[in-house]
């Protein structure tokens, strides 16, 4: 096996028949949760001011880290299966959108060290929080989410656009009922979308509240719609993945029971 079939199966869990996180993969779990911890620590000013020095070298060690890792993937992809080139496979990798994330990490992570501005700073230091996201690659059970998602999206994209014509009528309505005694905060449809938006999602911080009968009425409605369509996504979702991992489940039982020879 040559070094960069190693690598391949090092790095992109899909050429390992098992289900376990090769020995790469485990190393860049751990290097994420240690550079977001690194991260968050670092926007406490007493911590980095004691450890200047230190945080400093563990970031560009960090930023070396995904480059490497990011390098190695664009440079293994040549071993996957297909009838592409090789700078084919390279650059259809290189597009998608996990290749795309890991880039954004590396950049998110050395450009500090080639940004002077200090306001900039501060915003490119909080985006390296990104590397979180490249625990999507490693989960199984974030990509048995992402795939129930996307078997219930029909059912999830009925239940937004019956949450937006809820928004829209409880504004307009609201508009048409408080326009007069609250112009402020119901003057413009607009305007009461802030309500809207706030008593659908059943946070209302209460900054905004009708005071006329009628507008009580119709805020009553809407809040009470507001219940039921936060909890059909909810269902949705929750039934889907529960079908999911349950197929995942009986996929495993059926290999584990195969015929015995």
């Amino acid at each position: 096996m040559t070094l960069r079939e190693k690598t391949y199966r090092q790095f992109f869990a899909r050429s390992d028949a098992s289900e376990r996180l090769s020995g790469a993969n485990r190393i860049m779990v751990i290097v994420i949760i240690a550079a977001v911890t690194l991260t968050i620590l670092s926007t406490e000013a007493a911590f980095r001011t004691v450890h200047r020095t230190t945080f400093i070298l563990v970031e560009f060690a960090f930023g070396v880290i995904f480059t490497v890792e990011y390098v190695a993937r664009v440079w293994a992809i040549a071993e996957e299966a297909g009838e592409h080139s090789v700078l084919a496979r390279r650059l259809r990798f290189m597009a998608s959108p996990m290749a795309l994330l890991d880039l954004f990490v590396v950049l998110a992570t050395l450009s500090p060290f080639f940004v002077s501005d200090a306001a900039m700073l501060r915003l490119v230091r909080l985006l390296r929080l990104a590397a979180l996201a490249k625990f999507g690659r490693f989960s199984r059970a974030l990509q048995e989410l992402g795939r129930a998602l996307a078997e219930r999206r029909y059912e999830l994209f009925v239940t937004m656009a019956l949450a937006l014509m809820l928004l829209l009528f409880g504004a307009t309505a609201l508009y048409w009922a408080e326009r007069d005694v609250q112009p402020g905060a119901f003057g413009s449809i607009p305007r009461a979308l802030w309500w809207a938006i706030i008593t659908l999602t059943t946070v209302g911080y209460g900054d905004v509240s009708p005071i006329t009968p009628v507008g009580k009425f119709l805020a009553s409605i809407v809040a009470l719609g507001g219940i039921g369509l936060v909890a059909m996504p909810t269902g949705i979702m929750a039934s889907a993945f529960s079908e999911a991992m349950q197929r995942r489940r009986d996929a495993a039982a059926v290999q584990g029971n195969g015929p015995q020879v």
